[in-house]
């Protein structure tokens, strides 16, 4: 595509990409069908072991709700989300649903990762989980990059997390890319976007060994899927590490993950999580 003929699609996503980083930086008017959907906790003013859900559309959830929910999507006492409002309340999917507010979310792989963590013992220690959501669909990595909008409100949900109660910000869960397949440019750019994003996301949040779990793409919405895929597997930066999702089930769209497949993500990434650096449980 000529430079020329891209100015408008660029125009548009720059403009989505302000309206939606708003949602997540300021707070919005009261939503009484949402705060009936995300109670309050009781746990809300103390620590937590804190994640941030970044990303596109498979991080924000578009996995189909059966009813009634598998028991790994249930909400959990222990288990809170920070609210576009910036308040911790229960977690209860769909997670984005105040934040990626262009489309409708569903089912997403944090869930299921949260009750992992609780099953292997974070439970009985008391531990408290803080899931904060900042992933949009359809956002290429550039838009991403510090400066941004979508960087600058992810950082300040992090940083207004960890304010409110304490705790340590435990990893960031990845899942991005799949808007970055559609042009070449775009796709061997990934893996020197994503190295920056990681430096940012450390000095700007003050934690140099902040753990990025990542993951590689399993579809994509252009030619360039393994060119964004080698890069993702590549990348050359300590505590980033890479949950595969090639081979798991997809929607009938070819693009998202089945609820079956956001399941088996959101397990494995915690497996990946206590492999890589379960160190943080002492940490909180």
């Amino acid at each position: 595509m000529k430079p020329a003929a891209r100015r408008p699609l660029l125009l548009c996503a720059l403009a989505a990409a302000a309206a939606l980083s708003f949602l997540l930086v300021a707070p919005p008017p009261p939503l009484a069908s949402l705060l009936l959907a995300f109670p309050a906790s009781p746990y809300a003013g103390g620590p937590k072991l804190v994640f941030l859900l970044a990303g596109q559309s498979n991080m924000a959830g578009r996995g189909l709700a059966p009813s009634p929910l598998p028991p790994p999507f249930r909400p959990h006492p222990r288990v809170l989300r920070l609210a576009a409002s910036r308040r911790w309340a229960v977690a209860a999917p769909p997670l984005h649903a105040d934040i990626d507010t262009h489309k409708a979310c569903g089912l997403g792989p944090a869930m299921p990762f949260a009750h992992r963590l609780l099953a292997g013992g974070a439970e009985s220690s008391g531990l408290v989980l803080g899931l904060v959501p900042c992933a949009v669909g359809g956002t290429r990595i550039w838009m991403w990059a510090k400066g941004e909008p979508l960087y600058e409100a992810a950082v300040a949900r992090a940083r207004a997390a960890l304010a409110a109660g304490g705790g340590t910000l435990g990893a960031v869960l990845w899942f991005q890319g799949e808007s970055d397949t559609i042009e070449l440019d775009d796709a061997t750019a990934y893996g020197g976007r994503m190295e920056r994003l990681v430096h940012d996301l450390r000095a700007d949040l003050g934690i140099p060994d902040l753990l990025v779990i990542q993951v590689g793409l399993a579809s994509g919405e252009g030619n360039y899927t393994d060119i964004v895929r080698e890069a993702q597997k590549n990348i050359e930066l300590p505590n980033v590490v890479l949950v595969d999702a090639m081979g798991l089930p997809l929607r009938d769209d070819q693009l998202h993950l089945s609820t079956e497949a956001q399941l088996r993500l959101g397990v494995e990434s915690n497996d990946k999580y206590h492999h890589s650096l379960g160190i943080f449980y002492c940490r909180v």
